[in-house]
């Protein structure tokens, strides 16, 4: 099979799918791995070394695109991509198309593949292409907490771990899953005062006992986190429903109850928020301001530390690129239930019910749209 690994071009994504060691794996297999020029540099990976690896290094998007049977990436594809959508193709990538609709719709014309990694699911319920990268947000989130809550960055003026004689910062954590846990490690380790909400009540017990440092939980529902929110120094949403749309659990009726000079940190905001006055941000304008609440809403934290990223991504990501690329779609995701959750789009519909739901999008059972893939027919819209 031919591989793709693009350049990506979203606003300031410096990941990449594959580093050279991953390209010398699917070349060790047989394939043949075509990597955009430039792909890799922001992540410290040059051309040189994914040539040395065994991969062909092609000059323009379209190049790449046009030759690649699946195209592995980072994030979604952006507006200028879509005309590189067809059938045929495979898109392995992150999608998060609850918050997307017009890349839904492109999607399902163009009658693409599409496989979310953050809709793998193995039987467990975890979502092991997801968990590395909520990995990196919710440290990052804490970090970011600590440089906006300095004076010059808009911030209260605190330092999150205080002094002796002096409060240190209260964050307030919304869900307690990867991103969340991650998040709260963090702050308890600089010496903030941590409160962790959540539904599941044998997490919260679970994180009452082996987190370390001044962690209160309570119980996720409208009254405790109203009340939270009041003393919150900082707030950082990290709730998630696979494949839908955030939940909105902090309204814009809330946010006068907030510290002036407090902090919001949306980390979901890459599926719509769970903050209703959180919109999408950039790393190079990152933060805004209403009712004196600082908003910080990049949907890519990540990118900021790219090298890091890109390989913890590619540990996760490249064991089921190589089962694609060993048994074409249709059987690869027959033969892994885990991977076969994460089939998006396929032959012009929606194999996703929370997408279709999200949208009123005609629903088709993926292993029904496999029917489709291997008759390599296109369902009439």
């Amino acid at each position: 099979m031919n591989i793709g690994i693009p350049k990506e071009i979203k606003t300031e994504e410096h990941r990449v799918a594959s580093p050279p060691s991953g390209a010398r794996e699917f070349v060790e297999r047989g394939h043949t791995v075509f990597v955009e020029s430039g792909a890799g540099l922001s992540s410290g990976f040059t051309d040189e070394e994914y040539a040395s690896a065994g991969a062909v290094i092609v000059d323009t998007a379209d190049d790449l695109w046009l030759s690649s049977d699946m195209v592995i990436k980072v994030k979604e594809p952006q507006a200028s991509e879509y005309r590189y959508l067809r059938p045929n193709l495979i898109l392995f990538t992150y999608l998060h198309l609850a918050a997307e609709e017009q890349l839904a719709l492109a999607l399902l014309e163009s009658g693409v593949t599409g496989i979310a990694y953050e809709t793998v699911e193995d039987r467990h319920g975890r979502l092991p292409l997801l968990e590395p990268m909520s990995e990196v947000a919710g440290r990052m989130a804490a970090q970011v907490v600590s440089h906006c809550l300095e004076r010059h960055q808009g911030g209260r003026g605190l330092l999150m771990g205080g002094v002796p004689g002096v409060a240190a910062a209260h964050v307030v954590i919304l869900g307690a899953g990867t991103v969340g846990t991650n998040a709260a490690k963090i702050a308890l380790g600089m010496g903030a005062r941590v409160t962790l909400l959540d539904i599941d009540l044998d997490r919260l017990r679970y994180l009452d006992d082996v987190l370390d440092g001044n962690l209160n939980t309570l119980y996720s529902n409208h009254i405790n986190i109203a009340r939270s929110i009041q003393t919150a120094d900082a707030l950082i949403g990290s709730v998630l429903i696979t494949g839908a749309r955030a939940p909105m659990l902090v309204t814009r009726d809330m946010l006068p109850s907030m510290p002036t000079g407090s902090i919001i940190v949306d980390v979901a905001v890459d599926q719509g928020g769970c903050v209703e006055t959180t919109r999408p941000t950039t790393h190079s304008d990152p933060t805004f301001v209403i009712d004196g609440v600082l908003h910080y809403g990049v949907t890519n934290m990540p990118g900021a530390v790219p090298r890091t990223s890109s390989l913890a991504l590619a540990n996760a990501t490249l064991p089921y690129a190589f089962k694609l690329a060993a048994n074409g779609a249709a059987d690869a995701l027959r033969a892994d239930p885990a991977l076969l959750r994460g089939l998006n789009t396929a032959a012009g519909r929606c194999a996703h019910p929370a997408v279709a739901e999200t949208f009123g999008l005609e629903y088709v059972e993926a292993e029904l749209a496999l029917d489709y893939l291997s008759a390599d027919a296109l369902l009439p819209l």
